[in-house]
Formats: C-alpha cells, structure tokens, sequence
C-alpha cells in the first residue's frame, strides 16, 4: 500500500497525533519526531492494523474520519438493517456533507435511538462530538473534549470490522486502511473499481 504524504492531515509529527489519542484506551508512542506517514508505515510494516486504524482515527480532520466511519460502515450493512441504525449512518453522512449544528445535534439523536453496539452509532457521535456543545441548545455551552471524534471514529471502524464475519477482520481492517490512506491524501476512500 503507498502511504503517500497524507496532505489532508495537519500534524507533523505522530506524537501530535497521538497527543490526544492517549485521552483513549489504546495509547500509541511514536519516535520522537517521526511524520504521521512514517509512523504509519511503521505500524503497517509491524503488522499492527488496530494501532494504524486507532491512529488515522485521530490523524484524519474530524469530518474526514467521520466519511470514514461512513464508508467502513456501509461496506458492512447486511440487510435486514435495523431502521435506528441506518438512520444514525444517514445522520452522520448528514453531517458528512453539511456540517451545520442541526445536522450535528440530528446525528446525536440518531445515534440515541440505537443501543450503541453498531458502527453506524459512532459514526453519528463522531459527528455530534465533533464541535459545538454537548449540553442542550438551551443550557450553557460544554463542548466535547478534542479527542472524542477520534474515539468513536475508531470505536466505529473496529466494530464494522468485526461485525460479520469476524475471522476476516484483517482484511477488513487492511482495506479500510487503504480508504484512509486515500481520505487523508485527497480522495473521497471510494475504492471500489479502482486499480489498488
């Protein structure tokens, strides 16, 4: 897989990245020093596709990792979908493609009405803590810590990976690696059809 510089991603080192990941249950320690691009192609040459995917959670800008979330989530919607789950992912796509406080606090309703055990449901919490307040519209603003967006992104994708099927969950998570990789220089992580 070619990792490329991975433009979209504002840090400049790993350690950046990996800052506010450590607020999560899956604390990385990069290298002093080292790119995002090269820590991840460490993580990817040592075989450790949790770590990578833990990391591009909080690498990619939050609307990013929520597209994500998205993508990975529908590559495993297995019909029948339950309709409180589709509507957290279509609320988190919402968001995706209007970032506006009613999309964002929509996301959170939907993701209210799931019991919080699908992909789809954190992608729509990436989405509604991804900025403004978590507090109602009408009580004093309390906004979401910054790495909160990262913990569900990835608590979404590692879900959707071993939702169905789960003794392929590597390979699930190798793929969706390759989506990211792609968001996060510029692409929109559709692979489908292309040459890999």
């Amino acid at each position: 897989m070619q990792i490329g510089t991975l433009s979209k991603v504002t840090a400049r080192t790993a350690e950046e990245v990996c800052g506010p990941a450590s607020e999560s249950a899956t604390p990385l320690k990069p290298p002093p020093g080292v790119t995002p691009a090269a820590f991840l192609e460490q993580l990817l040459s040592e075989k450790k596709l949790n770590d990578a995917v833990h990391f591009l959670a909080f690498a990619l800008p939050k609307r990013e990792a929520v597209w994500w979330a998205c993508l990975c989530t529908r590559l495993e919607l297995i019909n029948p979908v339950p309709p409180p789950n589709l509507a957290a992912l279509e609320a988190a796509e919402a968001w995706v493609y209007r970032p506006t406080e009613d999309t964002r606090r929509a996301a959170m309703a939907c993701a209210q009405a799931t019991k919080f055990d699908s992909p789809s449901a954190w992608a729509a919490m990436g989405a509604f803590w991804s900025g403004g307040s978590m507090a109602p519209a009408e009580l004093p603003a309390v906004p979401p810590a910054a790495h909160l967006t990262g913990v569900a992104v990835a608590g979404a994708v590692t879900l959707a990976a071993v939702q169905n099927a789960p003794a392929l969950a590597d390979e699930k998570r190798r793929r969706y690696i390759e989506m990211a990789v792609d968001i996060a220089n510029g692409g929109d992580g559709r692979l489908e059809g292309r040459n890999r």
